[in-house]
């Protein structure tokens, strides 16, 4: 972790600057915040008929220690060999209503934008961070998913009901004891990992460069690797996304995430890229066989798995197409995305839909129609965030470099496109570009700062 001095506040303005620049929107006009308010008031207690009362189940949440927009609780159960997840989903849809002033206004930003300094959430935090959260302050509306594991693994979506949960305690990854957390967590993460392995998975997760409020005021820029209590949450969270692919797929309904492997041409591009990384790929071994062996602990191996990243086509989504079935293949199977309604708008349609799907009614018409809306909406969110997100990245590093220039960092190349080479700093936790097309992969260097440029987000390298 690096702190950033920031006496001049140049991180404050340039947040600022990046909002602006992106229409991040500051709040919600009143009419949606009004309208929240009234749908909270209009819901009251949750219909006897309409909720199964299963608060006895001793729902826990897992999350980032300051997050409150908490979407999913679980709690596990055996069942002779299999293991019963019970996967519990905030019911945003018990407070939004198809083309109201909120679902209007859901549809115009697709997902919560993630800044520094604060989010701009999905749905107004009275709903988000309140009324439909799984905070462990009293009874919640949820879709209760419950997934059955079997002992190699497969995965099946035993039922799908709306009811009202109780969250016995809100753990944080970073502060979380394995004897916090349900009996069955630590085996049943790991059944599910040795699945993803034997079926051929290979989710590349290298460490994540992010700038972090410090909690004083300021900032923190660092490379992240994920906490093992978040990886193994994650294999939840995949377990009951793949189970929902399923049954929409039984159904021939649904919206999935998709993404396709690199192609033969960036595979041949890796290949290439892998010596130079110091890392032995053998020729008979396939790219997810040696994603498999990455440690994203190595820099090499992170570095090699930024590589696979970029030269992957990019996830989306797509409603089903029986001639054209969709798959995903980082997880190595269809795959959806039904277990964060406050925060991508997709899944409150997914969830809509494998709830009448369980029901054995047919999917409302509506819902179809979203699906086929959806993608080019969560798509063009997506994107947006991902700009956002690597300027701020860029702000960060060029106010942390601001009054370095002239000074000499040692440099590992990771990619070359072209004349310019992608740079990793070897002591600070910065990545950027430089004017090299002698360089290649893997190549240690000695690189001058001779720019840096907080205002544009830039910074210069050239080599020593």
């Amino acid at each position: 972790m690096k702190a950033l001095r920031d006496p001049d506040r140049l991180l404050t303005q340039g947040l600022a600057q990046i909002r602006e620049e992106f229409s991040v929107p500051a709040g919600f006009p009143p009419e949606v915040t009004e309208a929240a308010t009234a749908a909270i008031a209009r819901a009251g207690a949750p219909p006897p008929g309409e909720y199964t009362d299963r608060t006895a189940r001793p729902f826990v949440t897992l999350d980032p220690a300051g997050a409150v927009d908490l979407d999913q609780a679980f709690c596990i159960e055996a069942a002779g060999a299999d293991w019963l997840l019970h996967y519990a989903i905030a019911d945003i849809g018990a407070f939004v209503r198809d083309g109201d002033v909120i679902d209007r206004e859901a549809w115009a930003r697709g997902e919560t934008t993630y800044l520094p300094d604060g989010k701009a959430s999905l749905y107004p935090p009275v709903l988000s961070e309140g009324a439909a959260s799984l905070l462990p302050d009293g009874d919640r509306r949820a879709v209760v998913l419950t997934v059955r594991v079997d002992p190699a693994g497969a995965v099946q979506l035993d039922t799908v009901e709306r009811a009202v949960i109780r969250s016995r305690a809100k753990l944080a990854y970073e502060t979380v004891r394995d004897t916090d957390l349900p009996d069955g967590f630590a085996p049943l993460a790991a059944r599910l990992a040795a699945a993803e392995q034997a079926r051929g998975a290979a989710r590349v997760d290298p460490p994540e460069q992010q700038v972090e409020s410090n909690g004083r005021g300021g900032f923190a820029l660092a490379f992240r690797p994920a906490l093992p209590a978040e990886q193994r949450n994650a294999a939840l969270s995949l377990a009951a996304n793949m189970a929902v692919a399923r049954a929409m797929m039984d159904a021939r309904t649904g919206l999935f995430r998709t993404m396709p492997e690199p192609d033969a041409r960036a595979q041949e591009r890796l290949r290439a890229t892998a010596p130079a990384l110091h890392i032995d790929w053998p020729a008979g071994q396939s790219l997810n066989q040696i994603e498999a062996t990455l440690d994203p602990a190595k820099p090499p191996h992170a570095a090699f798995m930024m590589a696979i990243r970029r030269a992957a086509p990019g996830a989306g989504y797509k409603p089903f197409d029986p001639a054209e079935p969709p798959w995903h293949a980082a997880v190595a199977a269809p795959y959806a995305h039904a277990t964060a309604p406050l925060r991508r708008l997709a899944d409150r349609f997914v969830l809509e839909a494998v709830l009448a799907i369980a029901g054995g009614r047919p999917v409302p018409p509506g819902i179809e129609e979203a699906f086929t809306r959806l993608p080019a909406v969560m798509s063009r969110a997506a994107a947006r965030d991902a700009r956002i997100e690597r300027e701020v990245i860029n702000l960060a590093e060029t106010a942390m470099m601001a009054n370095l220039e002239g000074c000499r960092f040692h440099a590992t190349v990771t990619d070359v496109r072209g004349d310019k080479a992608s740079l990793q700093l070897r002591d600070l936790p910065v990545i950027s570009t430089m004017f090299a097309p002698e360089v290649f992969p893997g190549d240690d260097l000695e690189v001058v700062l001779t720019h840096a440029d907080p205002t544009h987000r830039t910074l210069t390298f050239t080599p020593a």
